[in-house]
């Protein structure tokens, strides 16, 4: 296994993102779209999510495929990112078909960043806004860090705070298929280990892509995390990816086993007060030889890319005027 090309998410052939931040409000958009509907699911283990669409996501429901999957910040309101993403979406004549019509399939997660100092004061929402310039400016290549949906993200609530972001990383298996994760961490959990610069996801890094630092020892796993109920920030939320030929039960299946990929990068994850959830989507370029033994490999493969890109999130944050908590390498005083 190694990282493809870009290590992004887009290394999976014919997916594009796209970012739209505005750094007044400190929020912004991730979108996640093809030239063609791909299949997609979800699983959902936080206990307390924002989400839009997702039940068609569901094995037993009629529509299988998706045109795009949002990833927002701004709470409730993020949600109507989606209504920017829809509207460039039939700009473009995309859409399930019904009759003459056509209704683009855009599901959509977000995250609480309403308390990270941003100008939240607005007369009308900024969202759908957002996500239509998120959705025009998708491409293969795309910032990781401060950016979209990850633009002023926390992380930490319960323990040493640090600016999130956006991160993504990827994966090549040696038959050849590609996996790869997009995530926006804004976790109550921590990503590095107590006081540490290391990160937690540091068993899985690939070419010191989130600094090299590996593990520090003498960590003792049992000490007392909280301190009072956080309040501020909450939620992660991703998708993970791959070329793979899968029907959306197993797409499902992915979804689920990609989960393990945040526990073992932020702790403690899926809390009562964040929303984590993570989609999935195949795109149906390659064929697995075994849809069993190959099922459960994208599974893994996608759990570890996902701890990758959590990790990369936070590593790759940059400063901006009127953030409340310092980005990793400030906290550190690491030059990026």
């Amino acid at each position: 296994m190694r990282p493809g090309p870009r290590n992004l998410i887009t290394d999976v052939a014919g997916l594009k993102v796209g970012n739209a931040q505005d750094p007044h409000l400190k929020s912004g958009v991730t979108v996640l779209t093809a030239d063609v509907p791909f299949v997609a699911s979800v699983s959902v283990m936080g206990g307390a999510p924002g989400t839009r669409e997702i039940a068609l996501l569901e094995p037993d429901r009629t529509v299988q495929e998706v045109d795009a999957l949002v990833l927002s910040g701004g709470s409730a309101f993020g949600l109507d990112a989606a209504s920017g993403v829809m509207a460039g979406l039939r700009a473009v004549g995309r859409g399930f078909a019904v009759g003459s019509a056509r209704v683009p399939i855009v599901p959509g997660a977000i995250l609480f960043d309403l308390l990270n100092g941003g100008d939240k004061d607005w007369d009308s929402n900024p969202y759908p806004d957002l996500g239509r310039a998120a959705f025009d400016a998708a491409g293969p290549d795309f910032q990781i860090g401060s950016a979209g949906a990850g633009m002023a993200t926390r992380v930490g609530a319960t323990g040493l705070k640090l600016k999130g972001g956006l991160g993504s990383a990827s994966a090549i298996l040696d038959n050849g298929m590609t996996v790869g994760a997009l995530v926006a961490v804004n976790a109550l959990g921590q990503v590095t280990v107590g006081e540490s610069p290391a990160f937690w996801a540091a068993p899985f890094e690939m070419q010191g892509e989130f600094g090299g630092l590996g593990m520090i020892p003498g960590y003792e796993p049992g000490q007392e995390l909280w301190a009072g109920i956080p309040q501020g920030s909450a939620t992660t939320i991703a998708i993970v990816a791959t070329d793979a030929v899968l029907p959306q039960a197993q797409a499902k299946r992915m979804a689920t086993a990609a989960q393990d990929g945040l526990a073992r990068a932020i702790v403690p994850a899926h809390t009562a007060l964040d929303g984590d959830l993570v989609f999935a989507c195949a795109t149906g370029d390659r064929m697995p030889d075994d849809p069993v033994r190959d099922g459960m490999r994208l599974g893994h493969a996608a759990a570890l890319c996902l701890s990758r890109a959590v990790a990369r999130a936070v590593f790759a944050a940059r400063p901006a005027p009127g953030d409340i908590v310092p980005t990793w390498a400030q906290a550190f005083g690491r030059e990026m």
